[in-house]
């Protein structure tokens, strides 16, 4: 089972690339509740995805926030 212990301002890589110019798969945890919202940090766009379709789309957590 994965390692699901992310916070907020953790960069995450999902399993696919967001669809922008940048086509980055990194993003920063902006908010965790019922749905979590992450930025890309290719374009910066907001996304807001349900936590179990977010655990389902998380390949890793590249770096915590200290």
């Amino acid at each position: 089972m994965k390692d699901l212990n992310y916070n907020v301002g953790d960069i995450v890589e999902l399993k696919k690339e967001h669809p922008c110019s940048a086509r980055s798969k990194l993003f920063e945890v902006v908010r965790i509740g019922a749905d979590i919202k992450i930025k890309c940090l290719g374009c910066g766009n907001l996304l807001m995805l349900t936590r179990d379709n977010f655990n389902h789309r998380l390949k890793k957590i590249v770096s915590k926030k200290n």
